[in-house]
């Protein structure tokens, strides 16, 4: 059973950091392609930072580039999110997803790829003074 699981997230004042994982069993992430996506209230989902490393590429959305930085250990089979300074309209909960077609670009996975094979559950950011 293909099954990831987001951690780390938290309420962090503004300007601070947080490292979300996404942490994978029943698949070798390496063989993924990899996406953090993002669920504001109210809001439709956005694709933060995805990644296809049999593409090498990586992308991030323009709301998070040169904050937010996607990274992968293998051998804990677990990805991450750095970000670092947040903004309160960084608040949302953030998912990680994973799918063995390493076809697309990032771009392509952010913001048009919706088959994803796994999800996370989500993981709540909040940023706040």
């Amino acid at each position: 059973q293909l099954q990831l699981v987001e951690s780390g997230g938290g309420l962090v004042q503004p300007g601070g950091s947080l490292r979300l994982s996404c942490a994978a069993s029943g698949f070798t992430l390496d063989y993924y392609a990899i996406g953090w996506f993002r669920q504001a209230p109210g809001k439709e989902r956005e694709g933060v930072a995805c990644f296809s490393s049999s593409v090498g590429s990586t992308y991030y959305a323009d709301s998070v580039k040169g904050r937010f930085t996607i990274s992968r250990d293998n051998a804990k089979n677990t990805v991450y999110l750095q970000m670092n300074s947040l903004k309160p309209e960084d608040t949302a909960v953030y998912y990680c997803a994973a799918d063995p077609r390493q076809y697309y670009s990032g771009s392509y996975y952010c913001h048009r790829f919706t088959d994803f094979a796994s999800w996370g559950q989500g993981t709540q950011v909040t940023v706040s003074s």
